[in-house]
């Protein structure tokens, strides 16, 4: 990925509580082997060979819809959301658009 704050599933890790918390240093760094556990999304991505999911002819496949509905952890689809933009107008400027949203 182009910055390490972009999670292959879509997530920013910018925005996310655990990455200070959990000393995480996001999926690509650590290579899917993630503070929870391991991620079948993340090692999904790496053994395809794309920086994220929304690269993916597959996408979004039912691993990746799992992952971001999932009671505890899921974003109702916002990183399906992310990984979608990040494909079709690039990360630089999907993080562009979300700054100046925000008034950053």
């Amino acid at each position: 990925m182009p910055n390490d704050l972009a999670a292959r599933c879509g997530i920013y890790c910018g925005d996310c509580d655990y990455r200070e918390k959990m000393n995480c240093p996001g999926c690509s760094a650590a290579t899917g082997k993630m503070f929870w556990g391991k991620c079948e999304v993340a090692l999904c991505c790496m053994d395809k060979g794309l920086d994220h999911c929304g690269l993916c002819p597959d996408f979004p496949c039912d691993t990746l819809r799992g992952f971001a509905d999932d009671a505890e952890q899921g974003d109702d689809g916002q990183r399906i959301r992310n990984a979608r933009a990040w494909t079709t107008i690039g990360f630089t400027a999907w993080l562009e658009q979300k700054n100046e949203a925000e008034g950053q």
